[in-house]
């Protein structure tokens, strides 16, 4: 050994052992690692150990870790048979809030067909556990149709005759139908005056407070207004008002039973004042009144 030694450093210092100093900085890092209770190969074996020894430290593949993603989350990640409850479960939960809320619907609506033919059956659902002290609606909607009419008392050459009932209502639904736009006036002037001079009367048309007057006369004005867009020939010096109320006609498929006969409130004649045309006409009496007076 002190002769190889002596020699390796009389051939220039280079080392006895290339191979394993010589090796990449890999394998020195792989051999570093390694344990000390495991033995390394002395130098007195054979060069061609070192490769068995440098392929015994390569690290063993381990076995697969599977990915999440992959195996499925939620219902998907269960096997058939749970899949199967799962679903149905969900479709019976589904049910059950799908009918809880038709019923509530039902029971806090007004009274329509389905309430009538099903009623019980809606109570034993609502109560006493799910018992509603509240109203969709207040108040009920609309189950009538209510038409204003309106004739005349026209004075002319011939002398006084009464014009037929012109429904005021009809001529404004038939600017309504069919109108992507309709006027604001058409919709709601009639209605809402007529609503307005309702309910500021009793049933003999007597007003039951200070709007009852106010009323009368905004309705006046409105039957005035529509008269004036035609020719009688004539002065119109007196209108009536009434309307026509009957029930909606039920569904084909119901057996409900209703009346849909007009029930008619007829309102007393009125004479027309100046008040009562519209305002270009009511300045032209009052000219011609004023002409009359300085002659």
């Amino acid at each position: 050994m002190d002769s190889d030694h002596d020699r390796s450093s009389a051939d220039g210092g280079k080392d006895a052992w290339p191979q394993v100093l010589n090796r990449s900085a890999e394998v020195r890092d792989t051999l570093g690692a390694i344990p000390a209770d495991q033995a390394v190969t002395t130098p007195s074996t054979s060069s061609s150990a070192v490769p068995s020894s440098a392929a015994a430290l390569s690290p063993t593949p381990s076995s697969p870790v599977p990915d999440p993603s992959v195996t499925g989350r939620g219902i998907a990640g269960l096997s058939t048979p749970y899949q199967v409850v799962a679903a149905l479960a969900l479709s019976l939960i589904g049910l059950l809030a799908c009918t809880q809320v038709a019923m509530v619907f039902l029971h806090v609506a007004p009274s329509n067909t389905l309430t009538k033919e099903h009623g019980k059956t809606i109570d034993r659902w609502i109560y006493p556990e799910f018992e509603q002290n509240w109203k969709l609606f207040a108040p009920n909607p609309l189950q009538q149709n209510v038409a204003v009419h309106v004739r005349a008392e026209v004075v002319d050459a011939d002398g006084r005759r009464t014009t037929r009932w012109m429904n005021l209502t009809h001529e404004d639904a038939k600017g309504i139908r069919g109108n992507l736009f309709p006027s604001h006036v058409d919709q709601n002037e009639l209605r809402r005056g007529w609503d307005f001079y309702v309910n500021s009367h009793d049933s003999e048309n007597r007003p039951n407070g200070l709007r009852g007057d106010l009323s009368e006369r905004y309705v006046r004005r409105i039957a005035m207004l529509r008269l004036s867009e035609r020719d009688y020939g004539g002065t119109i010096e007196r209108i009536q008002l009434r309307s026509a109320t009957s029930a909606v006609a039920p569904p084909p498929w119901s057996t409900e039973k209703i009346s849909t006969r007009p029930v008619y409130r007829v309102l007393p004649w009125w004479t027309v004042t100046p008040d009562d045309l519209p305002e270009h006409a009511a300045e032209q009496s009052r000219d011609a009144a004023r002409a009359e007076a300085d002659q």
